[in-house]
């Protein structure tokens, strides 16, 4: 390519290095990831196990760039996260006290585009951050405040398993123990942040081609890039608060203590300091979209589907990957697709085969949409250590019907 920027940056004429991850991936996600790292901005990538289309950067993509954030490359849903709780309640809970359990989840969470705690929102020290960081917030924070503790559609989900331990860790001994699971991220306000930066982004660079236009960036030491990362920061906190607040009412409605949690952001940007292809070691900006933080000894969480394990991971820090895991066992059917393909009377079989009682969810959740889990937890051994596995036992999503947000 022989194109030049307006700002006198060349567009690359080759990509900046990356590094692929699984045997399965499909070409129009590789095609994003070349070119994500054909962008001037862009200093190194990693394509995930996982990997599925996105907008501009494919889900699982991680990319490294200089002084510089694309919000499509964090994602349309800023900051969605998982979080698991270790309960001090019995495994066996899960069979005898399922009517408990079941109650819990129905009556502390709720589901679905809008959703939301009306007149009785719930209570976080989220409420009292500077929301006034970007209009965009300002104007949505009393939205925010009434969906805090909600999950949305699409594949947010909330439910019980059981967690296996094979050796003694997370501060427990080994063994089995009941667990809470939840996958959510910043609701209707973080999708607002997205939309408007995301466009904002574009306006700034019409020079892109259409191939590379959802890439659009903002400079950090502009005032648009500082105040979208400060929005983005906020969205951070706002997503932590969403979980912190369904497992609060959760173990409080069943007088019940958690022993351990672990949880991480899989839809954000980092300023991190890396070891680069070229050998430099500098700050970058590391996008991680739908893409697990995995430095040296840092804990995480791989879900499955509702229908196979997740795993609880210990990152080994690997440069090679910008210190980057997968973050779920990744589409390989469409949501339009699997409404035409799949039947709930199958769903519903692979369910009472596995022991999973579903609460509710789209079709378009179906196992049989994403890809094998443990075949991507082999693919990327050399990035992360297997800790736990959690086997979801009571599963709860967004009702047939509902509009996906991610």
């Amino acid at each position: 390519m022989t194109a030049t920027w307006p700002d006198n940056r060349p567009w690359r004429s080759e990509p900046v290095p990356w590094k692929r991850w699984g045997d399965d991936l499909d070409a129009q996600s590789v095609q994003q990831m070349e070119n994500a790292c054909l962008l001037p901005v862009s200093l190194a990538g990693a394509l995930m196990p996982d990997a599925h289309v996105g907008y501009g950067l494919p889900i699982g993509g991680v990319l490294a760039t200089e002084n510089a954030v694309i919000p499509y490359a964090v994602g349309v849903d800023i900051a969605c996260r998982v979080k698991l709780t270790v309960l001090d309640m019995p495994v066996e809970s899960l069979a005898t006290g399922q009517k408990r359990l079941v109650d819990a989840i129905n009556r502390e969470t709720k589901f679905g585009v809008g959703s939301n705690w009306g007149k009785r929102p719930r209570e976080h020290e989220v409420v009292g951050a500077d929301w006034s960081v970007s209009p965009v917030t300002a104007e949505m924070r009393e939205k925010a405040i009434a969906q805090l503790g909600t999950s949305g559609s699409g594949n947010h989900f909330v439910e019980f398993g059981e967690l296996t331990l094979a050796r003694d860790d997370l501060g427990l001994k080994a063994g089995t123990y009941l667990a809470l699971l939840s996958h959510s991220g910043s609701r209707g306000v973080g999708a607002a942040v997205a939309s408007h930066y995301s466009k904002l982004a574009m306006r700034m660079h019409p020079e892109l081609p259409s191939e590379l236009k959802r890439l659009a960036w903002l400079d950090l030491d502009t005032d648009a890039g500082r105040e979208y990362w400060a929005a983005m920061e906020l969205m951070g906190e706002y997503a932590s608060a969403n979980h912190a607040v369904i497992h609060r009412e959760i173990l409080r409605h069943l007088g019940a203590t958690a022993l351990a949690q672990v949880e991480n952001h899989h839809n954000f940007a980092w300023k991190e300091t890396h070891t680069l292809p070229d050998g430099s070691r500098r700050e970058v900006v590391v996008h991680r979209k739908g893409a697990t933080p995995a430095s040296k000894g840092a804990l995480g969480v791989i879900p499955g589907s509702m229908a196979a394990p997740g795993y609880i991971v210990r990152g080994k820090g690997s440069e090679a990957s910008l210190q980057s895991c997968a973050h779920g066992a990744g589409r390989v059917m469409s949501r339009t697709a699997a409404k035409r393909k799949l039947h709930w009377l199958d769903v519903h079989a692979q369910l009472k085969k596995r022991g999973v009682k579903l609460l509710s969810a789209g079709i378009d959740e179906a196992p049989d949409v994403y890809k094998n889990i443990d075949t991507v937890m082999a693919s990327q051994s050399d990035l992360v250590e297997t800790v736990a596995r959690f086997d979801p036992r009571i599963v709860k999503m967004a009702p047939a019907g509902e509009k996906a947000e991610d």
